[in-house]
């Protein structure tokens, strides 16, 4: 069997939750396209961060977007112009989103910024955005005060997970056991040097059960 070619999100492919660590240092900011800019939070976005996180396919239905501003943001409004980023295109309308945010369940007692939400609008996407707006927020975090940085994604959204692993995001100790069939399997989708202590899993574990392609 071979594997079908995966979408930068893809929910055919088996889901594990992953979470990457790495120490904060200054990040060159890759340049923006001619005529996109950063900018951050306004009255008013969290209609645009729902819009953006929607079209990147985070969320199926306006019911799970408005469900998970509420949970990571809504009582942290007054933060948010320090700590939610976008990016807009020439026209003004913002297509990426990213969050130099903190831990809001209060497990995490590190002490570590959390790199939350990064998305980029469908229409946007392979227009060079992700990167920047990465680098941009690792930046914030840092001018936050914060010296160590965390990020959680999933196997599904394998090609995000292989970004923050050229940034130099590690699997947090926990997560590369409790989780070692999901890192097996991004070994198996990128073949990233750093998870060379993986063995890349086997094709049938990738794809999610019921999978037909």
């Amino acid at each position: 069997m071979s594997l079908p070619t995966f979408l930068p999100l893809d929910r055919r492919i088996r889901h594990y939750e992953l979470v990457l660590e790495t120490e904060l240092t200054e990040q060159p900011v890759p340049p923006l396209p001619e005529g996109y800019c950063f900018s951050f939070y306004e009255p008013g976005d969290r209609e645009n961060w729902l819009r953006i996180e929607k079209s990147a396919g985070e969320f199926e239905t306006d019911e799970q977007g408005h469900a998970a501003w509420e949970r990571f943001f809504a009582s942290h409004e007054a933060e948010l112009p320090d700590r939610m980023l976008f990016v807009a295109d020439p026209s003004g309308r913002k297509v990426a989103t990213a969050s130099a945010y903190f831990d809001v369940t209060g497990r995490d007692r590190s002490g570590a910024g959390w790199l939350h939400w990064v998305a980029v609008e469908a229409s946007a996407q392979g227009k060079g955005l992700s990167r920047p707006l990465i680098a941009r927020a690792l930046n914030q975090l840092q001018a936050l005060g914060y010296t160590q940085a965390k990020v959680p994604t999933q196997t599904t959204s394998w090609l995000a997970c292989k970004l923050y692993l050229d940034f130099g995001f590690r699997p947090i100790p926990q997560n590369a056991v409790h989780s070692r069939d999901g890192w097996r399997i991004m070994r198996r989708l990128t073949d990233h040097p750093a998870l060379a202590d993986f063995p890349p899993a086997e094709d049938i574990l990738v794809l999610a059960q019921g999978t037909n392609y």
